[in-house]
């Protein structure tokens, strides 16, 4: 088992960013410009990126995670994972877990009462993770998307 530590994303991680988010979430549209001008519009006072980084070797990303604080009119403040991805040699690791435990600290440092998430209908593997880390599917909706 690799160990890493879980830190706060930097610009120098985008390059290992785009990978995991094209190779192990399967966004192949995804380009480094994509991920640098998202990165750099990053509004710090409601969320964040955080990444799992081999102690050994910090050049490799091992795993990332996005979080935002969630504001809607009908529920207390809760945080939303906008993205969680690891790389395929680093699963069943715990290093998940790690990720998604910093992000709910942070929820709970920003005031955040719960967390929520949306995990596509054919991620199976994804939907037992979650649920083994105490998250349940509590609704089934549909997502529309219309280009502008």
């Amino acid at each position: 088992m690799k160990k890493v530590k879980i830190r706060q994303a930097t610009t120098s991680d985008i390059p290992a960013m785009n990978e995991l988010f094209r190779k192990d979430l399967g966004y192949e549209e995804c380009t480094m410009e994509i991920v640098e001008n998202q990165f750099a519009g990053l509004d710090n006072s409601r969320e964040t990126v955080f990444v799992a980084e081999e102690e050994d070797d910090s050049s490799h990303i091992a795993g990332v995670i996005h979080v935002e604080k969630y504001n809607v009119l009908y529920f207390p403040t809760m945080a939303n994972i906008l993205g969680i991805a690891v790389a395929a040699d680093f699963r069943r690791q715990g290093i998940g877990s790690a990720l998604l435990k910093r992000a709910e600290e942070w929820a709970r440092e920003n005031g955040a009462s719960s967390m929520r998430l949306n995990s596509g209908e054919s991620r199976k593997q994804a939907h037992e993770f979650y649920r083994a880390q105490g998250y349940i599917d509590d609704k089934k909706q549909m997502r529309f998307i219309k280009e502008l």
